[in-house]
């Protein structure tokens, strides 16, 4: 197939449009007949998109044409999913969302028997499957139903892993971004003794992401005031951004700092969008660093590889391999406090991060930019310029038409002028 219907973060465009109830049937009947097998039982969940509910029943419809019992979850975190797969022996998991994209988007993306993403491989096999006519399965009729208590299940294992943070007397901000974390979040930070104040945890099935979430943490730090931390999480709840009691924003490099060094981990596995001071940080303490594509699956890729048990983004996707195989913005917001242990998030020295400046350029077609050779000129004339003081790091998104231009210098003023300089001759390719 000339182009992969599945990005970096499963199969995501604009719901009724890019990602239709047929695609969508299309996709649960091919991906229970790729990987689940004779039978399968597949849970489902969504986030609060108004497009979430039609697209679960036409996924679900797929699933039980090609046999398979479907049990929806309801609207959870992305991150529930894995744990429930693991409690009760799903053979898939399904998760319809597009994370902290606006209302219109929505996406699709699958989990293993074994908790974690599939594969790139298993992914164009059920893209390939999914292009084929194919007869219809004989006697292939399967049952959709409600499983019950899917919430608690998941704050029992938050609760469990825990259970030794006391959070008495702690004022906690949270922005659950109207999205899946909506009930979640603050049901475990007041189980665990938090005084709690929430923001967009009303969602309306348009308002997720609208102006706040990790993709807008400067809002939630607008309104930190009184409070000793704040966090942002996005709309399908497997990232987190931070905020200290000043207001400054702390991204996922230095959560991610935090928990290294508390956990005295072996080694860590990051992006390529991961900040010079983090790499600088796990030097000094000896802790192993491995590099990857950006995006968590990748991530996760490597942590099976190495047999570690920590990695993350600066985008805010912290990775807990000891607790779930996925991103979990609530899990990283406690492991925050645990390794704070009651300390000041605005005192955080775990790194120095160096002044970094990222745009995300819309254009027609993101390929075409990449192989542009006034890009590939510009991105090698500024990387000479800050060679041994900093970076440049231009890519294509891996789920819109974007590119996304980043640089690194010793300077804000800098780091923003580089940038500025890139990203107009993105805009003029």
């Amino acid at each position: 197939m000339a182009r992969r219907l599945f990005g970096t973060d499963g199969v995501r465009g604009v719901a009724g449009e890019v990602l239709t109830a047929e695609l969508a049937l299309g996709l649960g009947k091919a991906a229970t007949q790729v990987v689940a097998g004779e039978k399968p039982r597949v849970l489902v969940v969504r986030d609060t998109r108004e497009s979430g509910e039609m697209l679960e029943a036409a996924l679900g419809a797929g699933v039980a044409a090609a046999g398979g019992e479907v049990l929806l979850g309801g609207v959870l975190p992305t991150p529930a999913v894995p744990l429930l797969i693991a409690q009760y022996g799903f053979d898939l998991g399904v998760v319809i969302s597009a994370s902290h994209n606006p209302y219109r988007d929505n996406g699709i993306k699958f989990f293993g028997g074994d908790g974690f993403k599939l594969s790139d491989d298993v992914e164009l096999s059920i893209e390939q499957r999914l292009g084929e006519e194919g007869a219809p399965v004989a006697g292939a009729i399967g049952r959709v139903r409600v499983l019950h208590g899917t919430s608690a299940d998941y704050l029992r294992g938050l609760e469990s892993r825990f259970a030794a943070l006391s959070l008495s007397g702690v004022r906690v901000l949270l922005d659950c971004a109207n999205g899946a974390t909506h009930q979640v979040a603050p049901e475990i930070f007041r189980r665990l003794g938090a005084s709690v104040t929430v923001i967009a945890d009303e969602p309306d099935g348009r308002n997720i992401n609208d102006g706040v979430g990790s993709t807008h943490a400067d809002a939630l730090a607008e309104l930190v005031d009184g409070h000793a931390v704040g966090f942002a999480f996005d709309g399908d709840g497997d990232r987190v951004l931070a905020v200290d009691r000043t207001g400054a924003v702390v991204d996922g490099d230095e959560l991610l700092a935090l928990a290294a060094l508390h956990r005295k981990v072996e080694g860590v596995a990051v992006t390529v969008m991961t900040n010079y001071g983090f790499h600088v940080a796990m030097e000094q303490a000896g802790v192993s660093v491995e590099t990857t594509k950006v995006g968590d699956r990748y991530v996760l890729e490597a942590l099976r590889r190495l047999g570690w048990a920590l990695g993350g983004e600066q985008s805010g996707h912290l990775i807990d391999m000891d607790f779930v195989p996925s991103g979990d913005g609530i899990a990283a917001a406690l492991l925050t406090l645990e390794a704070l242990a009651g300390g000041d998030l605005a005192e955080r020295t775990a790194m120095d991060k160096l002044p970094q400046r990222l745009v995300n350029v819309r254009v027609e077609d993101r390929d075409a930019a990449m192989d542009s050779p006034e890009l590939t000129d510009v991105v090698e004339r500024e990387s000479a310029g800050l060679e041994g003081r900093g970076r440049v790091l231009v890519r294509p998104s891996g789920t819109e038409q974007l590119v996304r231009v980043m640089a690194e210098a010793p300077s804000q003023d800098e780091a923003d002028a580089v940038c500025a300089r890139i990203a107009s001759v993105v805009e003029a390719v």
